[in-house]
């Protein structure tokens, strides 16, 4: 696992500029592996001549799976990476337009990268309950939930490329799940994920902020959290819930989630960062994508405030109140993502957690 792989980044086909070369990037160790699941056993005595009976027989599931890659002198923490909901670690990978993602924006930067499927996703698929998957069309309400504009229109100052090709990538990224989504069970690989790895620092996305927040309660080896537009799963100690945010998003009000004050300030240990992109409603609205995000930006705010009340140390950035416009749902594969990538990088340098 030491010998020293260089890997040549190849050009990669931009929609508007042609081909265009990379830099050399040398890497030290790559590789994957499973993590965290559980183990079925059918009793009973395995028969070789009845092999394809269950007696006997295990069945290994509900793993999360890893791909990582660690550049030649990384910095301390690595950084993984969680997807959110229809996603996998595609999420962090190359752009739907062909330009890099986090993943190898933050190789660059000497961060050694741990890319997520969490279980019954993507090549974490092999699931332990039944699960029947229907080929509902459904892309252009994803289109839309995920804000890139309100469909077949794009957001006039979306940082999405509006050319075709990008968009049949972007769908063709979405996985579903191959069993129903357990956010504990997701917590417990990721957290096992610490316990084999060490120190690091987790990044999460929308449907992964949830487990995120669970992961860093279960393991202490979790340094930092970055999440990119969480919704649901906010933690809130027992008595300081906080009343559901009433939206007209197509799931309905948002609530936060009671648990101990011993777990919550497990929390309050750690820096938090939280981003959220454009195009969400400051008021309640009619516009059902702009009021889910605009409850989940509100909730978020709470949640924060919470976390600082009880002397922890989160920040909740929006954007556009930063001058930084259009950004969708994804704002690490925008076409933004370098600008998106300098912010989280200047604020582990603030925390003092890129050495």
């Amino acid at each position: 696992m030491n010998k020293i792989y260089k890997i040549t980044m190849l050009s990669v086909l931009l929609a508007s500029c042609g081909l265009r070369k990379q830099n050399t990037m040398v890497i030290q160790e790559q590789g994957s592996f499973a993590i965290g699941g559980t183990k079925i056993f059918e009793p009973g005595n395995f028969d070789l001549n009845n092999a394809l009976k269950p007696q006997g027989q295990t069945f290994h599931g509900d793993h999360a799976y890893a791909f990582y890659q660690i550049p030649v002198k990384a910095r301390k923490y690595p950084l993984v990476f969680l997807h959110g909901a229809g996603q996998s670690k595609k999420t962090w990978e190359t752009t739907p337009d062909g330009r890099e993602g986090f993943q190898n924006i933050f190789l660059r930067r000497s961060f050694g990268v741990y890319l997520l499927d969490q279980p019954r996703r993507g090549e974490a698929g092999k699931s332990t309950v039944a699960a029947t998957i229907t080929p509902n069309p459904d892309e252009q309400f994803w289109f839309t939930q995920f804000r890139i504009g309100n469909y077949p229109d794009y957001f006039p100052n979306v940082q999405f490329p509006k050319d075709s090709p990008a968009l049949e990538q972007f769908f063709r990224q979405m996985t579903p799940n191959t069993g129903g989504f357990d956010g504990n069970m997701v917590s417990d690989a990721v957290a096992q994920l610490f316990d084999k790895i060490g120190e690091g620092i987790l990044i999460t996305h929308s449907q992964g902020g949830g487990p995120g927040w669970f992961t860093a309660i279960k393991n202490d080896k979790v340094k930092a959290i970055v999440a990119y537009e969480p919704y649901s799963g906010f933690l809130f100690p027992k008595d300081e819930l906080p009343q559901p945010i009433k939206s007209t998003g197509l799931f309905g009000e948002l609530k936060g989630q009671e648990i101990p004050l011993s777990d919550f300030n497990k929390l309050t240990k750690i820096p938090i960062a939280i981003y959220y992109g454009d195009n969400i409603a400051k008021e309640p609205t009619k516009v059902w994508n702009k009021d889910h995000w605009r409850s989940g930006l509100e909730m978020a705010k709470i949640w924060a405030a919470t976390i600082n009340k009880h002397g922890g140390d989160a920040r909740v950035v929006h954007l556009p109140e930063i001058g930084i416009n259009g950004n969708t749902h994804f704002p690490f594969s925008d076409l933004n993502n370098v600008v998106i990538a300098d912010l989280m990088s200047k604020w582990l340098q603030e925390k003092g957690l890129d050495k």
